[in-house]
């Protein structure tokens, strides 16, 4: 497993396509809002050139690595894990490029979903008279590093993970003195790869207040955009001595409601703290025009450590796409213990959020996380 993933690496693949999935992966946190895209181009089976896209570097993948081959690209097969781009975006249409170079065949792991590409890019090499492959072996590795990216595709909304550390019953903190971790350090250092994988982390004001956190990406591995922390304060009442203040421009966003003092907005502003109003019917923060607005600034994908009130408000709001719990083997027991999710809860087990696709994850030796989709209508 990639140290910076939870995605299964199919070591049966054909071997130039299990490299260029590997570019991709290795890109992962560094292309948002684009997808992450590795490409391999090989002539008489030896590697010739190859490429992964990086945001920062502008050039696709297919460019990188027709770069790196020159005149050895023509009647070379190129293996790519996304279909080439066929229109005109910060760079040129990689089609019209590979096209230019005289490839003689494209393997593709998918189709791209995007509604300027779908199918246009394939349409085209094929009208060039270049013979166009789909690995659909391959097309689900590849699209399983770029789920963000394709549920944004499908949805113009960002995925949304609810993260949480849970003991084996369920519970997310004791009654008293919450000293200390649930989980391992192996359990730790594992959410910050999920960390560097999202572009927005969401919180509550009372995570903030009562742990002072940052939420912070601690990889070390560049991004291609800074991880925009979100803290819903209907109130306004994240201190401005606080850590995520002080760490806060240009990247932190307070998400509260008109009920909210004008002053400690100015405030929080004049610190360089972007405050958004974002009224629900209940008073609260409505989760729902929070990743709307998110969606719209092209966000692709956040991830929610919150508390238990929070972590069921966005669980009932329906806002939730999936869920990555990390389990120590640990039991508080006890009806004081908080629950992963508060609030009301569900009334009938007939009733129950229901989940599927369920991945189960080692962590640790005594220790896993478990990983699946909110089921949706």
């Amino acid at each position: 497993m990639h140290p910076y993933s939870t995605i299964e690496r199919n070591l049966a693949l054909n071997p130039y396509m299990r490299a260029a999935l590997d570019l991709a992966r290795e890109a992962m946190g560094q292309t948002s809002p684009n997808p992450s895209v590795g490409c391999v181009i090989v002539r008489d089976e030896v590697v010739v050139g190859r490429g992964a896209h990086y945001y920062a570097q502008r050039d696709h993948a297919e460019i990188v690595a027709l770069a790196m081959a020159g005149e050895t690209a023509r009647n070379a097969d190129v293996y790519v894990t996304l279909e080439p781009c066929s229109h005109q975006g910060r760079t040129g249409p990689c089609a019209e490029a590979l096209i230019s170079a005289g490839v003689r065949r494209v393997i593709a792991a998918m189709q791209d979903p995007n509604p300027l590409v779908a199918g246009m890019g394939f349409t085209r090499l094929r009208q060039a008279g270049i013979e166009v492959v789909i690995d659909h072996a391959a097309g689900v590795e590849a699209a399983r590093i770029n789920e963000p990216f394709l549920h944004y595709m499908r949805t113009q909304r960002p995925l949304v993970t609810l993260k949480s550390a849970v003991t084996l019953d369920g519970k997310i903190a004791a009654p008293e003195d919450n000293e200390g971790w649930i989980t391992s350090i192996s359990a730790r250092t594992h959410v910050q790869s999920l960390r560097h994988h999202t572009d927005v982390m969401i919180t509550g004001i009372g995570t903030v207040l009562a742990d002072d956190c940052m939420l912070t990406d601690r990889t070390g591995i560049p991004r291609s955009r800074p991880l925009l922390r979100v803290v819903l304060d209907s109130q306004l009442r994240l201190p401005l001595s606080s850590r995520m203040v002080h760490t806060g421009e240009p990247s932190v966003m307070v998400a509260t409601t008109t009920a909210s003092s004008v002053e400690r907005r100015n405030a929080l502003e004049a610190k360089g703290v972007e405050v958004v109003v974002f009224d629900a019917a209940n008073g609260r923060v409505s989760l729902e025009l929070l990743v709307q607005e998110l969606g719209r600034r092209k966000y692709l994908s956040a991830m929610i450590e919150a508390g238990s009130k929070v972590n069921w408000a966005a669980l009932d709001s329906e806002v939730v796409d999936k869920i990555f719990f990390y389990y120590a083997p640990k039991i508080l027991g006890g009806l004081q213990s908080l629950p992963v999710a508060g609030g009301l809860g569900r009334r009938r087990r007939a009733d129950a959020i229901q989940m599927r696709d369920i991945r189960l994850h080692p962590v640790a030796p005594e220790e896993f996380a478990v990983e699946g989709w909110v089921q949706k209508d």
